[in-house]
């Protein structure tokens, strides 16, 4: 399978997933804080190298793959080198948003299954402490059956498009590299692709 249909794959399992979350969070009215960006900042955040395929295929469309990946290799911190903070207060912003990856686009708005079988909503202090309201009556919501993105769910489906680059699973910064060097390996004996106009 060739990366460009990888990366529509992979682009559409979020569009679904997009759709999930904005339904569940008007159901549940819990939504991350305006510049927060605490999770960001957590040096044990992992991913696939897959599902920053789109953000490392669009690097490679404009030119700055390359540059990333020596960034990347740079690089001695341990926080995702997309997220851009802005003050020392855990404020700050992903650079590259509509790139970010499926772990990303999970944590705030997903559960995971404990080990007795239940979903609990994967989030943070801040929302569990800023709106326990929402937070308490969300989960019970979700044990009499408020459908809920699921986050063993996605990462299957996430698995489906590629095994090897969907199962792999390893600190974000290491996921990036991968993904930029999958796209530079993938291209470095075949042509630029024909949809490769530069995008903004």
């Amino acid at each position: 399978m060739s990366i460009e249909r990888k990366v529509q794959l992979v682009e559409g399992l979020f569009h679904q997933l997009e759709q999930e979350t904005t339904a569940f969070a008007k159901a549940s009215g819990m939504s991350c804080v305006s510049s927060c960006g605490k999770c960001c900042t957590y040096p044990d955040v992992e991913a696939s190298p897959l599902e920053f395929l789109p953000w490392a295929f669009h690097l490679f469309l404009n030119g700055e793959a390359e540059i990333m990946l020596l960034k990347l290799k740079e690089n001695h911190s341990s926080t995702c080198l997309i997220y851009q903070p802005l003050s020392v207060i855990d404020q700050g912003r992903c650079s590259n948003y509509k790139y970010r990856g499926l772990i990303c686009r999970l944590f705030g708005s997903a559960a995971s299954t404990d080990k007795y079988g239940k979903l609990r909503i994967a989030t943070c202090k801040i929302i569990k402490e800023g709106q326990t309201h929402a937070y308490n009556a969300t989960l019970e919501a979700i044990s009499k059956g408020l459908s809920v993105p699921v986050f063993s769910t996605y990462y299957m489906q996430l698995n489906q498009i590629d095994f090897h680059l969907g199962n792999i699973i390893l600190p974000i910064n290491k996921a990036l590299k991968m993904a930029i060097e999958e796209v530079l390996h993938y291209y470095a004996y075949r042509p630029f692709p024909l949809s490769g106009k530069k995008v903004v």
